[in-house]
């Protein structure tokens, strides 16, 4: 019996000694894991506090260099300079009639004034007027080149400003009190002044078109009746309103003034047929008295203008040229009807108008799709607009067009005072020529 229980004794001492060291096991297990989700909960601490809080820093930087590096780069032979101040993409560029200024939006909700002598300059400044609580799409010089007229993206209306001279001489911007009525109901196309300073145009894809007096009452509106406008514009004399659109063809109105000022009607004038597919857009020479048009059909097409149209006069068709073209190229004639300008895509072709050669190929010129093409006043430039920056070029093609012209009446000029003119109309050509290859991208 001793022995039994002696044997008991001993089992059962060993059975807890078992649990014991069992629960002890168990307990520095469960220490173990607890003092390791302390230590990586302490390493996370550490991770968030130190490199995590450092690291939103290191992306905005690592951000900002490859904005930066991705920033589009273009150069050209021909390229006079880049404008660099907007912050958002421009939309939009309108030069003054005197010549002086380049006006141009963006989504920034700024309009800023660049100045055409700064062009050539290593620095371009600019002026800025701000657009409260929205930003403008659109952008018109007045006649007279002391007021502007933008189109509001969020308003869907015209809001003017005037500007005027600080005493120490720089430019003061103040948006005129009451914007335009809201009457479109499309997305808007452009707008224009007239240059005779009797009405303002907007046009939309609705096919409507609006013509206002300067205090913002209707005039009149037309209907294009062309299923969809794709462009329109106030030609460059000021009597006539162009549309283009879904139809192949462009037509054009003579906003009708009486000689007391007061305004009559809108008269059908002429229109331009002979496109095979729906017209891209259209541009005018300086005198109006020269048309381009870029249509679907891969084609562009110069026109003579200059006709009686109240006697039933047609405008005639100059020259037809095979072009690159997509939605929403863009046409531009130089101020002399020497040089026809097309866009497609973020491309701009340059070419001689009167032989249809293609002259010159800018290939690339912006990252996004081209928003606006058109020549100075002077012919010496052609700027585009199709991201942040405004490219300005020399018109390289004008100055060899205008010599070729020189040239050949030269050839014909029966008078010694005629040839000696027009041979130093040739050097001074000749001269602006090699001096615009010769200029440094600035």
């Amino acid at each position: 019996m001793e022995l039994v229980a002696l044997v008991s004794l001993s089992l059962l001492l060993g059975a807890l000694v078992i649990l014991v060291a069992f629960a002890v096991g168990k307990r520095k297990a469960e220490l173990r894991d607890e003092a390791g989700r302390t230590n990586n909960c302490a390493a996370e601490g550490i991770a968030l506090k130190g490199p995590a809080a450092k690291k939103p820093k290191q992306v905005k930087q690592q951000r900002g260099r490859k904005d930066k590096s991705s920033q589009h780069i273009f150069n050209h032979p021909l390229l006079a300079s880049s404008l660099k101040g907007h912050s958002g993409n421009v939309t939009c560029l309108d030069f003054s009639s005197n010549g002086k200024y380049l006006a141009s939006c963006a989504d920034d909700r700024t309009v800023r004034i660049w100045s055409t002598k700064d062009f050539l300059d290593r620095e371009h400044k600019c002026l800025r007027a701000n657009v409260e609580l929205d930003h403008a799409t659109l952008v018109r010089f007045s006649p007279d080149s002391r007021a502007f007229i933008t189109w509001l993206a969020y308003g869907d209306t015209i809001r003017v400003f005037k500007m005027s001279k600080k005493q120490e001489g720089s430019m003061n911007f103040k948006a005129v009190s009451d914007d335009f009525p809201i009457k479109h109901k499309g997305s808007i196309l452009n707008i224009g002044i007239a240059e005779t300073g009797k009405f303002i145009m907007s046009a939309s894809i609705d096919t409507n078109i609006n013509i206002w007096n300067l205090k913002g009452d209707i005039l009149a509106s037309i209907n294009t009746n062309q299923m969809t406008n794709s462009y329109a514009a106030i030609s460059p004399c000021g009597r006539f309103v162009a549309s283009c659109g879904f139809t192949p063809d462009v037509k054009v109105w003579e906003v009708c003034f009486a000689k007391t000022g007061e305004f009559k009607e809108v008269m059908r004038a002429f229109e331009l047929k002979g496109h095979s597919a729906g017209v891209h857009a259209f541009a005018f020479s300086n005198d109006s008295h020269r048309m381009v048009t870029v249509s679907k059909d891969g084609t562009w097409k110069l026109w003579n203008t200059n006709v009686e149209y109240k006697k039933q006069q047609d405008p005639y068709l100059l020259k037809t040229v095979r072009c690159a073209s997509s939605d929403g190229s863009l046409a531009a004639l130089s101020p002399d009807g020497r040089v026809v300008a097309i866009s497609d895509g973020c491309d701009v072709a340059m070419y001689d108008a009167s032989s249809g050669e293609l002259e010159e190929q800018l290939l690339g010129v912006h990252s996004f799709n081209i928003t606006d093409l058109r020549f100075d006043v002077t012919g010496r430039f052609l700027a585009c607009s199709g991201d942040k920056a405004i490219r300005v070029f020399h018109n390289a093609p004008g100055y060899r067009a205008a010599i070729r012209d020189m040239q050949d009446m030269l050839k014909k000029a029966q008078n010694q005072g005629m040839k000696q003119r027009l041979q130093q109309q040739i050097s001074d050509a000749q001269s602006a020529l090699d001096a615009a290859l010769a200029t440094p991208v600035q």
